[in-house]
């Protein structure tokens, strides 16, 4: 988590993790996931629950795209008080900077009544707790490009492919060459820069065009 991050990057978990925690009697364990959006994200906190259909609380808050998204955020006190689960988790790995996760903390009451001030605590103590174990790897965003020009300008093109760092790239010979690829992000502009010359022989489009 030392390496410097290229624009527009983030970490996510390499796999899941889990931690457990007893504060006053009671059981809190707590489950990452990487998740790829909401739905796997619902997914996950289901299967959760399919796991322990007799804790007490399955409560969970999720980032189920890049950190700063915030239509991907989400959280539920499950049937604690308002405010002192879901909202701290999600506290927890929003200052983690991490994306892409799904936290389910489990909860089995142990008798004993923890109040409002340390049931935040220990639902963000939960969290914090698998965070230290977990394993984590960088997220590149990439765009789908299409490059299209005349077959005399194959080696311009294959230029920009090595220049630009494209990926995935597929050659489709029509009346046009094109090259459908993709780039990291925050090199479109990059791209767009290499191509001025060209600009009236190469064409570019983008998902936004």
């Amino acid at each position: 988590m030392t390496e410097p991050l290229t624009p527009g990057s983030y970490l996510r978990p390499a796999s899941p993790a889990e931690a457990e925690l007893e504060i006053n009697r009671s059981r809190f364990i707590c489950y990452l996931q990487p998740v790829n959006g909401r739905e796997e994200a619902d997914r996950f906190i289901q299967s959760i629950r399919d796991r322990h259909p007799k804790a007490n609380h399955n409560c969970w808050s999720y980032i189920a795209g890049a950190p700063n998204d915030a239509h991907q955020w989400n959280f539920s006190d499950d049937g604690e008080p308002k405010g002192t689960a879901g909202q701290p988790m999600l506290n927890i790995l929003r200052h983690s900077d991490l994306g892409q996760i799904c936290a389910v903390v489990t909860r089995y009451f142990g008798g004993i009544k923890l109040g409002t001030g340390g049931l935040v605590r220990a639902y963000g103590q939960s969290v914090q707790a698998a965070l230290e174990v977990l394993e984590t790897e960088t997220v590149v965003p990439v765009t789908p490009i299409i490059l299209s020009a005349p077959y005399e300008q194959t080696g311009v093109l294959e230029q920009l492919i090595n220049q630009c760092s494209l990926s995935r790239c597929e050659r489709i010979y029509e009346s046009l060459l094109q090259i459908h690829a993709e780039i990291e992000t925050h090199r479109l502009q990059q791209l767009r820069d290499a191509m001025e010359p060209w600009q009236h022989l190469i064409s570019l489009e983008t998902p936004d065009d």
